[in-house]
């Protein structure tokens, strides 16, 4: 099986400043049509969780929009979710079964890519722990197909990639599967400004970021953005430069990024006070722990 994340590794810089750019949540105002009408759903289909519909969807908004664990992996997310929802008094005192999550847990333990081919090729080879989440995440995807259309990316956007691929190479990364990253750029025309498209086949946030851009420019010319702290943890791993995408003050966002926060980044000014007020304002929008 020959390795996805090579073309990250063979990646050759052509520009001085390098930029990652997350998509769903921070291109694309997705993330809330994705989990509510096709990750949520299917949860409660395929884990059977009907009894405990109410606190199912709260707790996987909770742990996928609303938290520090914004924007992670859906399989660490499904653990998490489980295991939160499995702790919760009402749905203890309704007697809702919770699905068994070791053989996932030991899969993710060991499987740096966790994409839906390593997942098939898992199954496939005989682990009967993981067709339930098989069925969930094959689920998901048909669900994402189907509903998620016309979504089109934050205003400026567009101006901001035209503004920023002058002066360095984009790419994007992040924990999608690649053909729907793929679709969503191509229909709204903006896949043209990234060198490349990396989805959760080439491996996490980190190692895309570790392997297509550290060594090869210099950190301070590296620069991370997203909406989810698994993008500043990316950025943190690799000594780059992070730029947050504030959940809920999106538009602010771009709009900071284009006019400001830019130019200093190519100017040598981004890193120091201005990153670090920027992080705390970021830190301080998504809680820890569950108000319940």
């Amino acid at each position: 099986m020959s390795d996805p994340a090579q073309v990250l590794r063979d990646f050759k810089p052509s520009k001085e400043f390098f930029i990652g750019i997350d998509s769903d949540g921070c291109i694309f105002d997705s993330m809330e049509i994705k989990h509510k009408e096709c990750f949520t759903p299917m949860f409660i289909k395929y884990f059977h969780l009907q009894a405990a519909s109410k606190y199912a969807r709260e707790v996987w908004e909770f742990v996928n929009l609303y938290s520090k664990d914004r924007g992670a992996n859906r399989f660490p997310a499904l653990v998490k979710a489980i295991k939160l929802l499995g702790a919760r008094p009402q749905v203890i005192a309704r007697h809702v079964k919770m699905p068994d999550m070791t053989a996932l847990e030991e899969w993710i333990k060991r499987e740096t890519k966790l994409g839906n081919a390593t997942l098939a090729a898992e199954v496939k080879n005989g682990n009967k722990g993981l067709e339930q989440v098989k069925q969930w995440s094959d689920a998901v995807n048909r669900a994402v197909e189907d509903i998620v259309h016309g979504v089109p990316p934050f205003p400026l956007v567009r101006e901001t990639l035209e503004k920023l691929t002058q002066s360095a190479d984009a790419m994007c990364i992040s924990q999608t599967p690649a053909d729907a990253l793929k679709r969503e750029w191509a229909e709204h025309k903006i896949d043209g400004f990234v060198k490349i498209i990396a989805g959760q086949e080439m491996g996490t946030k980190t190692e895309h970021l570790k392997f297509a851009a550290a060594g090869k420019y210099a950190p301070t010319k590296i620069l991370m953005i997203g909406d989810a702290p698994g993008d500043q943890k990316a950025a943190k791993a690799n000594n780059a430069l992070f730029f947050p995408i504030v959940p809920g003050k999106e538009e602010q966002s771009w709009v900071r990024l284009h006019d400001e926060a830019l130019d200093r980044f190519f100017k040598g000014t981004y890193a120091g006070d201005y990153e670090a007020q920027l992080v705390k304002e970021f830190d301080a929008c998504l809680p820890d722990k569950p108000s319940w």
